[in-house]
């Protein structure tokens, strides 16, 4: 099947074409305003012209071959007209038609399998059912069938949505410009990731917007991301299913399988796409990187404002936002006294007083000087930008912008405006032909800051550990779970290279002393201390019954604490099967670590690290990676954590041995991706963490049967 047949067509044809209001009439409309006369024809066999063009009653009637069939027809007549179509030489199709398997009835899956199997017979690639269709700005094809406003919407944003609505909504916001515009529908021949895919390789699109709310091929999803990050092309990617609600209405949407979405985060994060929360942050983020000329080369902004009180405001926004305002030079500090009013103070950001906006050569110069420090990678421009203008000091404040981005060493520069109100589109327009977006107010416009400085900052070497086989995607089917036992749990551990402190599991109490004196013979430590602790599968929270007794160093208070584990275990669990009761040798202790693994259906393993013990459900201190993960990544991980600053040595306490730490999360992702089919989830908690090193204290091992 070929996607270029579908959304780079020569010849089309809207089947169903109309003059009324509704997918036939809108269809027609779009497509006689934005394609040329000879690359359309139009059929409904109750009429003989549509808006003063002819129209032909078959398909089959048609003059010649065609590539994309447009059919704004009901369900049941659909199969029918895909047939007529690819006798005529139809290798794309558009089916604006509901009621398939987004309804979730049977009669509605049987339909859409029916014509998923049709276009597949035919080599038809299909977008939808349930579509709104797409635009080709590029190439000026439509097949969409809502209406909007005419003016030029030609860009460099690829946007596809798995909302026909989304892409009517982002069509109709001033200023915005796009390669192509694609509502997917239930992407049941042509799915998103083959979207993303075509986009990727589009050279007329910059940067790549999505409304997401489920992946189908997750290996073609992350592969297209792959393949977006290594060439630098940004995607920005507003996704659905945060709350529990939100993925049970993406389900019956679109018939898509919402993952976790924690697991898109670190998904996100691993190849550098940016994620967005509304739609005004996927629209003002995707066409602020299309206006750039060029992305900034590092993260560090310098802000200009024309008040204190402007300036305050970008100061508090910066730092809610995560945004580094770069540490300017002495020579740059030096510099900027000499070049703003005595009464002003050189800082970042920077409040150059009302009266340099009335100066095109000063206020330059304070560009000018800004762009040079090595601390500067963007510069915003702080400036409510009105409908009426009634201010002057715009003008000259654009003809310097002007003149500073002509120059070869000219950095990024955006403008940020105060307060949300209609902006005067002929300014914007002039701001947008200098690479100068204007961004919406200062609460959106600092957190799209954000996501352009972090993008640029994220380097692909700093992911160099990242496995694309096809393997690495086939993660098996999901069966009975499992759990492990403690001591069964260790074992899987160990017996895959994981170094586990000295235990042994007693069935009796005699049993239970004979390891404690192997232990404390193989410690070489007649004083060395062992905990105790029941051994079930049935029984994960052992403390909560008293299944732990710590401390133990003579044999009578291992043979005491053997008898009391076993009496409480029968007492407050009688159906729990009790394997017996491990001794183990006592870890030095240390910051307590929690480990995991959690195995997401959609996308295999991945990686958490966190803040544990009993804090780890308080806190929910933790970071989630996709595995695997390279040293670097883990060492991100730790590093990300708030409980870093424990790890890190606090008030006086002695550093804990991260290396080793990163090392264990290293060893832990790659376990993870060898036992992919099996390993379902997986609890170390706590790793005992201190200047030495790492110990496993306890584990949980899930596993798929």
């Amino acid at each position: 099947m070929s996607i270029n047949k579908l959304l780079k067509p020569e010849k089309i044809v809207v089947i169903g074409a109309s003059e009324k209001e509704g997918f036939g009439g809108d269809t027609c409309r779009n497509t006689i305003e934005i394609m040329d006369k000879g690359r359309y024809y139009f059929v409904n066999p109750k009429r003989d012209e549509v808006f003063g063009e002819k129209c032909y009653h078959s398909v089959l009637d048609l003059p010649e071959k065609i590539d994309l069939a447009v059919i704004c027809t009901p369900m049941k007549t659909v199969e029918g007209l895909i047939e007529d179509s690819a006798k005529m030489g139809a290798k794309g199709a558009v089916v604006f038609a509901s009621g398939y398997g987004e309804v979730g009835t049977k009669e509605g899956k049987d339909r859409e399998a029916s014509l998923k199997k049709l276009c597949e017979k035919h080599g038809v690639s299909l977008m939808g059912p349930n579509c709104a269709g797409f635009i080709n700005y590029i190439d000026k094809v439509s097949s969409f069938a809502f209406i909007s406003n005419k003016r030029d919407r030609s860009g460099k944003v690829g946007f596809v949505s798995q909302s026909g609505q989304l892409v009517l909504s982002m069509m109709d916001r001033p200023g915005t410009g796009f390669s192509y515009v694609i509502s997917s529908g239930n992407s049941k021949i042509v799915t998103m990731e083959d979207y993303l895919n075509f986009l990727v390789d589009d050279e007329d699109t910059k940067v790549i917007a999505m409304y997401l709310e489920g992946v189908k091929n997750h290996g073609e999803f992350i592969k297209a991301l792959d393949k977006a990050n290594r060439i630098k092309k940004p995607i920005v990617i507003l996704k659905s299913g945060k709350s529990e609600k939100a993925q049970q209405i993406a389900a019956s949407h679109t018939g898509s399988l919402s993952g976790s979405d924690k697991i898109f985060d670190a998904l996100f994060e691993k190849y550098g796409v940016i994620r967005v929360d509304d739609l005004e942050e996927l629209i003002s983020t995707s066409q602020a990187i299309a206006t750039l000329g060029e992305m900034p080369r590092g993260s560090k902004l310098a802000s200009i404002s024309l008040s204190g009180g402007e300036t305050g405001i970008c100061a508090d926004l910066g730092e809610i936002n995560g945004i580094e305002y770069g540490t300017l030079s002495a020579e740059t500090m030096r510099a900027l006294k000499n070049t703003i009013p005595p009464y002003a103070s050189p800082n970042n950001p920077l409040d150059i007083t009302a009266s340099l906006s009335y100066d095109i050569d000063k206020f330059a110069t304070v560009l000018e000087i800004l762009m040079e420090d090595s601390n500067v990678d963007m510069v915003s421009v702080g400036y409510t930008l009105l409908d009426e203008i009634a201010d002057n000091a715009i003008y000259y404040m654009y003809e310097a912008m002007k003149r500073i981005s002509k120059e070869e060493w000219a950095k990024p520069m955006v403008m940020v405006p105060f307060a949300e109100m209609s902006r005067n589109v002929d300014y914007v327009d002039k701001l947008k032909a200098i690479n100068v977006p204007v961004l919406p107010s200062a609460q959106y416009a600092f957190k799209i800051i954000s996501n352009l400085l972090k993008t640029s900052a994220y380097s692909y070497s700093d992911n160099e550990f990242i496995n694309l086989n096809s393997k690495a995607f086939d993660f098996g089917k999901t069966g009975e779970k499992i759990s492990l036992s403690e001591y069964e749990s260790k074992n899987f551990l160990s017996e895959r290279g994981i170094k586990i402190d000295p235990c042994r599991l007693a069935k009796s109490e005699e049993e239970a002393v004979q390891i404690f004196n192997e232990i404390k013979k193989k410690s070489g430590n007649n004083n060395a201390k062992v905990v105790a602790k029941v051994d079930s599968k049935d029984i994960l929270h052992k403390s909560d019954i008293g299944g732990v007794i710590l401390n133990l160093k003579t044999e009578d208070e291992v043979r005491n604490a053997y008898n009391t584990i076993i009496m409480r275990a029968r007492e407050k669990c009688p159906d729990a099967k009790i394997n017996g009761v491990q001794i183990a040798m006592m870890s030095k202790g240390g910051v307590e670590i929690i480990i995991g693994v959690k195995n997401d259906r959609q996308f295999g393993p991945s990686i958490l690290c966190g803040l544990g013990g009993v804090f780890v459900e308080i806190f929910k201190d933790v970071s989630l990676k996709i595995a695997p993960i390279s040293k670097r990544e883990a060492v991100g991980m730790i590093k990300s954590l708030k409980a870093f600053k424990l790890l890190n040595g606090y008030r006086g306490s002695k550093a804990c041995n991260i290396d080793s730490l990163a090392d264990l999360l290293v060893k832990i992702s790659e376990i993870a991706i060898q036992e992919k089919d099996k390993l379902l989830e997986l609890d170390i908690n706590p790793v005992f963490v201190n200047e030495e090193g790492v110990s496993v204290a306890d584990a949980l091992v899930v596993l798929n049967r």
